[in-house]
């Protein structure tokens, strides 16, 4: 028997007994898998996003501001580097808010799974936009490095330097945080984008020491140094956003959805097994193995508690199209030998 249908769960009584422990988790734990539920879930996580967007583009946009007025006063190009920086990581927010906003939309005839790739997209902006902020911090450094300026107003441009370091070092955490608690790897990629942004402020300190001492050398150097900061980071956001392009996801998750499914009354053998990100949600793909002497709507159900088992078992898993494969018998044709060719 098999069953190809798209189970979504909408509180049919199920026709297996489950385990005690199975029942007293249901009663202990409130919890539903309408669709209607799922697509709130969905908007919450949408409008989590959206809100720490916006308060991380307040809180960079001020700390830019300010560090922007020291640098037309000092000339620092570390400062201004840094700077730049924090622009470009403020500007980030618009490419992840246009993807969060498409992401609340729903499926077409079309987009037959939503737009939930945009943040995809969204995270290869962000890619670029660092790579340019990367290219921009090099070059001023460079220039500098050949025409030497002293750096005026040093302790305005120390001061600078500490604001910078506080407001991207807030607001990238609030960003790691949210961005992983909502499944969002761009958004994440952000806010590492900002955590390396504080510690390029660090670095424009150490400039501006150097320039009190009298090395006018100092603040170039540290813009190259802020520049190699810039490029790590650069290197971590996109292997983060190639992964999720690429659709890859924590092996431990498959671990998770397996063991999950074994425990399933029913349930024989764990075959095909796949998982990937559609935005911050998740969605599986999974073939069982069940007897082969069971009725199509006892395939069905154990199809069904299937399903039921992995969307409280992982994480941001939104829906599972679970299919269920006869126990092979000895002398028994393979019954997938019509698709043999198409392999």
């Amino acid at each position: 028997m098999s069953d190809g249908h798209h189970h979504e769960h909408h509180g049919t009584p199920h026709t297996h007994k489950h385990s005690l422990r199975h029942r007293l988790t249901h009663l202990l734990t409130p919890h539903s898998h309408e669709t209607a539920d799922k697509l709130d879930s969905a908007l919450e996580s949408s409008a989590r996003g959206m809100r720490a967007l916006w308060v991380s583009l307040a809180v960079l946009g001020v700390t830019a501001l300010a560090q922007a007025f020291v640098v037309a006063m000092s000339g620092s190009v570390a400062l201004l580097g840094d700077t730049v920086h924090n622009t470009a990581d403020a500007l980030t927010a618009v490419p992840l808010g246009i993807a969060f906003l498409l992401g609340r939309r729903a499926a077409t005839r079309r987009f037959t799974y939503g737009y939930g790739r945009a943040e995809d997209l969204a995270g290869i902006a962000i890619v670029l936009t660092i790579a340019a902020s990367a290219a921009f911090a090099g070059w001023t450094a460079i220039e500098r490095l050949i025409d030497p300026r002293p750096v005026a107003h040093i302790p305005a441009v120390a001061v600078a330097a500490l604001v910078g370091f506080a407001g991207n070092e807030w607001v990238a955490r609030y960003r790691i945080r949210v961005g992983r608690e909502i499944g969002s790897a761009a958004l994440v990629a952000d806010g590492l984008h900002a955590r390396t942004d504080g510690f390029t402020s660090l670095a424009v300190l150490l400039g501006a020491g150097g320039a009190a001492l009298g090395w006018q050398l100092a603040d170039p150097i540290v813009g190259l140094a802020i520049t190699a900061a810039i490029t790590l980071v650069l290197r971590d956001a996109a292997r983060e956003v190639f992964r999720r392009v690429m659709d890859a996801v924590d092996p431990a998750l498959v671990d998770r959805a397996e063991r999950a499914l074994r425990e399933v009354p029913g349930v024989r053998e764990v075959g095909e097994l796949r998982l990937r990100w559609i935005g911050h949600r998740l969605r599986a793909e999974v073939a069982v193995v069940v007897d082969g002497d069971v009725t199509v709507r006892q395939a069905h159900a154990v199809a069904v508690n299937a399903e039921h088992a992995l969307l409280h078992a992982v994480p941001r898993l939104t829906a599972a199209l679970v299919h269920a494969d006869p126990a092979p018998v000895p002398g028994e044709a393979d019954p997938h030998l019509t698709l043999a060719h198409h392999t």
